[in-house]
């Protein structure tokens, strides 16, 4: 593992910054006084936190997208659904102290009369549980969907609209307040994750330190993947399918295999986003949700890997600003953002620093 950082620049740059962030922000936060202008608030912590879910979400697209040629436009689908899979742990927490008191049955049940826990929710009062289910239902959702289209050979701008489709379609499924997720509202009023106090100093920096862990070795994954012969072979098939194949590759086995992958990865993220934000409702499935980590991407340089963690970072940091700012302009420069990229840094932010080191 620690060659495959070795031999990656980037990569060794991203982990040395993510070292040092895992050191640096506890104590900015937790030991150094409220008073001093070294402190570390803990909503910034938070900010971070969620930050580096988004990396996550943007190296498991870049895994399929920059080096399998796969542009998903529906990844928010495996993002939000890691994120129900937690939420629905975290309420299962609250147990009495809800508004309504109830001991089993989260606050919007209560409120929509429902007579009793249904049976999908069993279960998910138990951590390891929650934590199986992040994994299996982004996973199993995306061997079903890729095994269908990828044996049907849909490509290109078809499977991204039908990526697409597949997030819209589960958007206004979750909205339903029938289907037992609360509905419009979503999850949220959550209190404690494995007996700590969510809202905790303390625990927001865990949960900082553990999305930093987990961006690292999703990333380390998604290197392994992309430099051994299975890498190879995808990068065979982005840019040649048809030769590929002809060679005798099960093709479909090998972008189904780096499919699932990326869509665990996914809803490991989500599942990390959800306790730092507090909420996760239908609308993280939209449609617009999935084309922004398109943009997180492009921005960063695809096939790169850290560019993609690059990109996501900036891009959601220049919305932090802009939507407290500017708010009704920033749908209008992310759309400015994406054009101007993809004319003018089609390589993205890593691409243009390494022409200008090619140059010096």
């Amino acid at each position: 593992m620690l060659g495959l950082i070795t031999r990656d620049t980037g990569g060794t740059i991203l982990f040395g910054i993510l070292g040092l962030a895992i050191v640096v922000v506890p104590v900015l936060n937790l030991l150094v006084p409220e008073t001093s202008v070294l402190h570390l608030s803990t909503y910034t912590v938070t900010l971070f936190g969620k930050y580096l879910t988004y990396a996550l979400l943007a190296v498991a697209l870049d895994l399929i997208w920059g080096y399998c040629g796969i542009m998903s436009l529906g990844h928010g689908a495996f993002f939000a659904l890691g994120g129900y899979a937690m939420g629905m742990y975290l309420m299962r927490q609250i147990g009495p102290r809800g508004v309504y008191g109830h001991p089993v049955l989260p606050d919007f049940m209560v409120f929509l009369n429902w007579p009793e826990l249904p049976w999908y929710w069993y279960g998910f009062d138990r951590f390891w549980i929650a934590m199986l289910m992040v994994v299996l239902v982004p996973g199993l959702l995306a061997l079903v969907f890729g095994w269908l289209a990828f044996r049907s050979r849909v490509t290109g701008v078809y499977l991204s609209i039908i990526t697409q489709a597949l997030t819209y379609a589960l958007m206004l499924a979750f909205f339903r307040n029938d289907m037992g997720f609360g509905g419009n509202n979503g999850l949220t009023d959550f209190k404690d994750i494995l007996g700590f106090d969510v809202h905790a100093n303390g625990t927001r920096v865990a949960l900082f330190v553990i999305s930093a862990l987990a961006l690292m070795l999703g990333y380390l994954a998604c290197r392994a993947v992309v430099e051994s012969k299975l890498g190879r072979v995808v990068v065979a098939i982005r840019d040649a399918e048809d030769r590929t194949r002809f060679l005798g590759y099960r093709v479909e086995h090998y972008k189904l295999w780096v499919f699932v992958l990326s869509a665990v990865l996914a809803g490991i993220a989500g599942a990390l986003y959800v306790p730092q934000v507090g909420i996760i409702n239908p609308s993280e499935f939209s449609p617009l949700n999935s084309i922004e980590m398109v943009i997180w991407v492009s921005m960063g340089g695809r096939a790169t890997l850290y560019g993609a963690v690059v990109g996501a970072i900036v891009v959601n940091y220049a919305k932090t600003w802009m939507t407290g700012a500017l708010p009704e302009v920033w749908l209008f420069a992310l759309g400015a953002l994406f054009v101007l990229v993809t004319v003018f840094l089609p390589r993205g932010i890593v691409g243009l620093l390494r022409a200008r080191q090619g140059a010096e």
